[in-house]
């Protein structure tokens, strides 16, 4: 099943509001998504100040406020009064932002058809970069706001195919029709990247892939990497990585190769934009890229299903996509200048997140440190002192201000996930402030760094307490920490008052490893709770189980 169809089936639903006319976009995206049918339009604010609106009626789980800067601005480009106009705009967005909605709101291009051709001039420039300067900090205050790219589009298409001098005197129809036609596109595009689960590893060659040529057949000067024709080509590609990585895609390597010359390259060649420390795994061998794919997931301890595997040789792609049919398997363009576009619609199509955590950004350095922690496991005498001497140190969090990042876990995690319960950002904020509910949240770290909020538990006070949600991520693992956050949550219940705790496991295809976990602490499944879809478990908290860990609470 495709993303599209996926979506398709879910209908979520979108509002679309403008100052503008964008019927058009409006009926096109009618045909895939739910779309909030707007009385008109102009009065995109007066539609979210009045609670009594159609529009809250229709519950839209993501809004896309689609401005002109010309008309936001009352058509003056007078610096002054422009600025009070958006300013006063933006104020009254951010007083009507609902915590259970995503915000789109687009960036700025002014195009005034009052001043038909007139030469841009720097008042309008001005108009812009106070427009942006305002979303920018929205953008940077609400977890929940992202910014639409509409300049990018008209930049891409030229003003004269975006823009309809006649439609908008008849009917203040902005842009053309390919315009609306792009514009329905990229808010689709925008959904589906909201509503997804992105892949995590981009699994690369080295010849003629990051680089033009053999590594090994010459001297490595005669690699083509520069500044320069096909070189930059090849650099610009680099570069493209580069920011995957930084947006926190995971880069492996999978090369057939002799390994001493490719690292020669990677480590010396002048112009080489990817460095060693940019791959959070590296496989360079002559075995088959098969193989190496599996050994790299298990490194990584993910699935194959979190890999796109990228590569110029035909029958490697063939390989991987007949043996490794869970690992998506891009075409490879033909000339190298067009390798940047194609990586950029690799991580658009495949990796792209709605919004950028800075837990993202880590994700290479963490998988470095976890290789640190592997030699030091390897160089132990028994699994226990490994345990002692990695110095675990667990926080307890408010979850209040960490909710991007409790979303992120619950929706996002597949193996340590009693449960797999997904949640909206809405129904997430309705447990936080439900007076019958407890949210736990957890951030690790150890002698080698941070492992970043990687625990989240909801727990159930109506009737016999139970764990409704319970999630690790993967990095935490096998470390023996699920009983140390158990053996918090239960003496925290105990302090409330309760004798028992209850908790739920509903299997699933990817949390066999928690099958037995409630067990394993002591808790008693409830036969006549318990069916084929459901195991409910209970213990009582005076008289809990003890698994032995090896961790420091932060706050004891």
């Amino acid at each position: 099943m495709t993303s599209q169809e996926t979506v398709r089936e879910s209908k979520h639903k979108l509002a679309v509001l403008s100052n503008i006319n964008l019927n058009f976009v409006i009926r096109k995206l009618k045909k895939e998504f739910d779309v909030y049918d707007a009385e008109g339009y102009g009065n995109e604010l007066g539609t979210l100040l009045n609670p009594a609106s159609s529009y809250y009626s229709a519950a839209p789980e993501v809004a896309f406020l689609v401005m002109d800067l010309a008309e936001l601005s009352g058509q003056d480009v007078e610096p002054e009064a422009s600025f009070d106009r958006i300013r006063s705009w933006f104020q009254t967005v951010e007083s009507v932002l609902k915590s259970g909605t995503v915000y789109y709101i687009s960036d700025a291009y002014f195009w005034n058809p009052q001043l038909g051709s007139f030469p841009y001039d720097l008042t309008i420039q001005k108009a812009e970069a106070f427009y942006h300067e305002c979303l920018s900090e929205l953008f940077e205050r609400h977890e929940n706001v992202r910014i639409l790219p509409v300049s990018a589009l008209i930049r891409r298409i030229g003003e004269e195919r975006a823009f309809s001098l006649k439609m908008w005197y008849l009917g203040k129809i902005l842009y053309s029709n390919e315009m609306q036609g792009e514009l329905a596109d990229l808010i689709a595009g925008m959904m589906r990247t909201e509503f997804r689960v992105p892949k995590k590893v981009l699994a690369v060659d080295l010849d003629n892939t990051l680089w033009g040529g053999l590594a090994g057949e010459r001297d490595h000067q005669e690699i083509r990497l520069s500044e320069d024709h096909e070189g930059l080509a090849y650099k610009n590609a680099q570069r493209v990585l580069k920011q995957m990585k930084d947006a926190g895609v995971l880069l492996a390597i999978v090369s057939k190769n002799n390994e001493a010359d490719a690292v020669e390259i990677l480590e010396h060649h002048p112009h080489m934009a990817l460095q060693k420390a940019d791959f959070a795994a590296i496989r360079i061998n002559w075995n088959t890229k098969d193989l190496n794919l599996r050994e790299i997931a298990a490194e990584l301890n993910l699935g194959l299903d979190s890999f796109v595997f990228w590569d110029d040789q035909p029958a490697e792609r063939q390989l991987i996509r007949e043996v490794l049919p869970q690992v998506e398997v891009p075409e490879f363009p033909e000339q190298p200048e067009e390798l940047a576009g194609a990586l950029t619609a690799v991580y658009n199509t495949y990796f792209r997140k709605a919004r950028i955590t800075s837990e993202d950004r880590s994700k290479t350095l963490q998988y470095a440190q976890n290789r640190e922690r592997k030699a030091l496991e390897d160089s132990a005498s028994d699994f226990g002192t490994y345990l002692k001497n990695l110095e675990i140190r667990i926080e307890q969090c408010d979850p209040g201000k960490n909710t991007q990042r409790f979303l992120q876990l619950v929706n996002k995690t597949n193996q340590f996930n009693l449960t797999t319960k997904r949640y909206t950002l809405e129904e997430l904020e309705g447990i936080l402030g439900n007076a019958s509910k407890r949210a736990f949240l957890f951030r690790l770290e150890d002698r080698f760094g941070e492992y970043g909020i990687t625990g989240a538990a909801i727990v159930d006070l109506g009737g016999v307490p139970t764990i409704e949600e319970w999630v690790l991520s993967c990095r935490v693992m096998g470390k023996r920490v699920e009983y140390a956050i158990l053996d918090r949550i239960e003496k925290c219940i105990r302090q409330e008052g309760y004798d028992r705790l209850r908790g739920i496991y509903i299997p699933t295809a990817k949390n066999e490893p928690v099958r037995d976990l409630y067990e394993s602490c002591g808790f008693q499944k409830l036969e006549e709770l318990s069916g084929t879809e459901k195991s409910v478990f209970e213990i009582s908290l005076f008289n809990p189980c003890r698994q032995e860990y090896y961790v420091k609470w932060t706050d004891e």
